[in-house]
């Protein structure tokens, strides 16, 4: 009877969408379970959180008016090469799922680096627009001085001669 938690710990648990539940004794590569099950990608269950009614309607800003604990699964998608350890539990997740959540999770990216992208595009511009003007400026100070070198340097003409080769006897 003592041994409950040691056969808990040498069994790997998949759970369906559907609700059924599989055990198994041995490691397993994902690849094979999701041949046996097309259509799915296999997920390892991280942490599952339970809130109270009133801690989601908190969090919600008192949107959710249901007595009904909230509950919340983080998981991990498993590529096809990485193997099912014993001990674990992991979960049959439909490809629309993945999708879905992979848009949220980019969308939630998106409105995130949106204020970031703004601004720093202002700075660069700024950044852009002040490297000009110092460019201008240079150029600026360059042509003063040719002006003024130019003025207190008068060149006269200077005769430009080509070398003759003497014919020796």
């Amino acid at each position: 009877m003592g041994n409950c938690q040691a056969i808990d710990s040498a069994t790997l648990v998949i759970q369906h969408p559907n609700g059924r539940v599989d055990k198994l004794y041995s490691p397993v590569s994902a690849k094979q379970i999701m041949k046996i099950n097309p259509g799915h990608y296999v997920a390892l269950l991280l942490t599952t959180t339970m809130y109270s009614a009133a801690a989601a309607a908190k969090n919600n800003g008192g949107l959710n008016n249901s007595t009904t604990p909230l509950r919340v699964t983080r998981i991990k998608l498993l590529r096809p090469t990485d193997t099912l350890a014993l001990g674990h539990v992991y979960r049959l997740v439909t490809s629309q799922e993945v999708m879905k959540g992979l848009l949220a999770k980019k969308q939630a990216k998106m409105q995130q680096q949106q204020p970031e992208n703004i601004s720093s595009d202002f700075e660069a511009q700024i950044r852009e627009n002040t490297e000009l003007d110092k460019t201008k400026q240079v150029k600026q100070e360059r042509q003063r001085s040719r002006n003024n070198s130019g003025v207190s340097k008068s060149r006269g003409w200077q005769p430009s001669l080509k070398a003759i080769s003497e014919a020796g006897s």
